[in-house]
């Protein structure tokens, strides 16, 4: 039974009313907000006047936006916690209103320096108020040859709610609408398929239910497959769209732009794969081996190699392990995870009305904030970890970095959090007692490996094709992405797998086909935290150094700088191979357990 609040100790809840102890103080800080938002509004047009002017509209900009960042951490948290509160939606629901506030007050400043002629900004910054600004108009001047005039910009933003049209008829049409039949379960059960279940049922121990689950819900995409492809074709006409207004030479290289990474980082991830499918193939080889099955189907991937074995974690369990697993990384590191878990830096269980998931927060000017809704299971031990990681990085980007550079790009994010898993596994391998934990443990590994590297990367590969035809003026109709998908899949999966037909539809049902170009992050992040763990646990304290420098380098440089620094090059491939080779020699340890 769930839980209310108020019956949760408070050991296992955040403190975030140090944030905010009442409602006094919200609207102190509401109402320095609109003071600063008034006084800002006055230095419209006068940027390039004088380099007083330039200081003191930037200067007001960061000192409201670090407020409202208070003020929208905590009000959200706050309704997180309990998302039936009236009072709190109302308040949050407020703060989206100011922060609306803040952005068209601030939203000359980006214009007028780009209009700043270069010579006079220069002079500018060489006066010590505003060189501290220099990186930060660096990252705006990079944008000046994609920026249009001000009319253009003006019919470009106007057009903005019109480019998500394909991406809310896809959700429409996908959550709401939809219609899956009923299949019968393990017992003989009738249970309607949802998009929920589907993955449960992916994972049945009887095949006929996994085959069942996996017809059904593709035949109801086959019957919507030309609303999907017109839509998905949609999306991808409209990305086309704006990278070529904004000069960029397609809409990859125009997604990439603003992390400064290079389309090479793009193009050697897919290649690293492509060379690397045998190692792919040899996992799915031992799955159907072990599962005595005499073919393997798409449908049997996800099923666990073993549910004869359960690991029960409780948290605080959960705390010796993590701080037994992050022990390469140092006492620095291990003091920060110490700190999280005593001065309640993590609301862990679920009570009646959370949010659900888990997320790691926090403000510049408060301590990272873990959301959790642990279940003693290994599933919330990795959660756990994973958001340990993204809130020591925060942490140290924020006690390192002033406020304006504080903030890490996604393409890094991943690294931090994902890193702590690696360390994990590791650590969990190595302390394994039997012959079938160490099984459930390579299994959980692998498929995390699988699901985020070789998946991801297949559907990189798949938005590259796409958008490369769609922008050499090839129509693409629901044949065509299926065709496309389905050989996508007989690449990967075609050595070792029976590629069933209805797996060439899949590609109706990923969302993120609509975040353009996104996907790849997931695996370049898995791949830049697997070498840096292996080097941690190969060098020691050189490596743990370079490692704390780059968390603590925030967004003060580009994720490739940073990344290389701490000792992993993303445009290179071999920094991929490594990845891939740890993933190859799992599967030959699970080889021998088979």
């Amino acid at each position: 039974m769930i839980k209310d609040r108020s019956s949760i100790e408070s050991i296992y809840k955040w403190n975030i009313d140090e944030m905010y102890n009442n409602k006094e103080a919200i609207d102190v800080d509401i109402k320095k907000v609109e003071s600063i938002l008034k006084e800002v509004k006055n230095y419209k047009g006068k940027l390039g006047s004088s380099k007083d002017s330039l200081y003191k509209a930037l200067k007001l900009s960061e000192d409201a936006s670090r407020i409202v960042q208070n003020l929208y951490v905590y009000t959200h948290m706050k309704q997180h916690e309990d998302t039936r509160i009236n009072e709190n939606q109302g308040m949050a629901t407020k703060i989206d209103m100011l922060s609306t506030e803040l952005s068209m007050a601030t939203s000359y400043i980006v214009p007028e320096i780009i209009s700043i002629d270069d010579k006079i900004l220069n002079e500018f910054l060489e006066s010590k108020e505003l060189s501290f600004y220099r990186k930060y108009i660096d990252d705006i001047l990079r944008e000046k040859p994609h920026t249009l005039s001000e009319r253009e910009e003006e019919i470009l933003a106007a057009t903005s709610d019109i480019s998500g049209v394909a991406e809310n008829v896809y959700d429409m049409l996908s959550f709401a609408d939809l219609e899956f039949p009923e299949i019968e379960d393990e017992e003989g059960n009738k249970v309607k398929l949802t998009h929920s279940n589907f993955s449960v049922f992916l994972k049945s121990k009887n095949q006929r239910v996994r085959k069942d689950a996996f017809e059904a819900l593709y035949s109801v995409y086959d019957k919507y497959k030309n609303t999907f492809a017109s839509t998905l074709y949609g999306g991808i006409k409209s990305e086309i769209f704006y990278s070529k207004m904004r000069k960029h030479k397609s809409a990859l290289e125009g997604s990439l732009f603003n992390d400064d990474v290079s389309v090479d980082v793009y193009n050697n991830l897919i290649l690293a794969i492509d060379e690397n499918l045998d190692s792919l193939n040899k996992y799915v080889e031992l799955k159907k081996r072990f599962l005595g099955l005499e073919e393997i189907h798409m449908y049997d991937l996800y099923v666990p190699l073993t549910d004869k074995f359960d690991m029960k974690i409780p948290y605080e369990k959960a705390q010796e392990i993590i701080l037994e697993a992050l022990r390469p990384l140092g006492e620095e590191y291990l003091n920060i995870i110490k700190k999280a878990f005593s001065e309640r830096w993590i609301d862990v269980y679920e009570n009646e009305g959370k949010q659900g998931g888990a997320y790691s927060w926090g403000s510049y000017d408060s301590h990272p904030y873990i959301l959790m809704n642990y279940h003693d299971d290994l599933n919330s031990l990795f959660t756990l970890i994973h958001e340990l990681g993204h809130s020591v990085h925060s942490y140290y980007s924020r006690t390192s970095q002033e406020y304006l550079y504080s903030n890490y790009k996604i393409f890094v994010a991943e690294v931090a959090s994902t890193l702590n898993e690696l360390l994990l596994i590791n650590y969990l391998l190595d302390n394994s007692s039997s012959r079938e934990e160490t099984i459930y443990l390579l299994n959980y590994y692998l498929e995390q490996f699988r699901t985020t590297v070789y998946r991801q990367t297949m559907f990189a590969e798949f938005e590259k094709i796409t958008h490369e035809k769609v922008e050499g003026k090839e129509p693409l109709t629901a044949k065509e992405f299926t065709d496309i998908y389905y050989g996508l899949n007989e690449k990967y999966y075609g050595k070792s797998c029976n590629v069933d037909r209805q797996i060439g539809l899949e590609w109706a049902r990923i969302p993120h086909f609509y975040s353009n170009f996104y996907v790849y992050k997931y695996a370049t992040g898995f791949s830049a935290a697997s070498a840096l763990s292996q080097q941690i646990l190969k060098e020691g304290e050189p490596a743990v150094q370079r490692y704390i420098s780059f968390l603590k380098s925030g967004g003060s440089e580009y994720p490739l700088v940073q990344l290389k620094s701490a000792g992993v090059d993303m445009e290179k491939k071999e920094s991929v191979d490594s990845a891939l080779s740890v993933f190859s020699e799992l599967v030959d340890k699970l080889e021998k357990e088979l």
